[in-house]
């Protein structure tokens, strides 16, 4: 069993920073891609930012200078440093873990609110 635990949500004023993390734990026997995607309320969940375990990255157009993704691959955990937020980075983030085995596991989502 594969447990993924999101944290580093919040509230802040557009242009401010969060730093969102997620932990992975249990029986996890080869990690592939890591990677966060976003939820917002009436849209499709969508891809954020994702890693490999090489560390090569990949962003969402509407992030691409603003967020930066990184993984610790000692610790099982990647993070997401998103930095000009604007209010249409309002959503539910969500972590994944896609093995080697071709599974794919979730977070349980972190709330990201940014209001004046």
């Amino acid at each position: 069993h594969v447990q993924l635990v999101a944290s580093g949500g919040g509230l802040v004023q557009p242009g401010g920073s969060l730093r969102l993390s997620c932990a992975a734990s249990g029986s996890i026997f080869g990690i592939n891609d890591m990677g966060w995607h976003r939820q917002a309320p009436g849209k499709q969940r969508e891809l954020v930012a994702e890693i490999t375990g090489g560390g090569r990255t990949n962003y969402a157009d509407s992030v691409k200078g603003r967020f930066q993704i990184s993984r610790d691959n000692a610790k099982n955990t990647v993070y997401l440093q998103m930095n000009s937020l604007k209010p249409e980075d309002t959503a539910v983030y969500y972590c994944n873990l896609d093995s080697v085995s071709r599974n794919r596991y979730w977070g349980q989502g972190t709330q990201v609110t940014v209001s004046p």
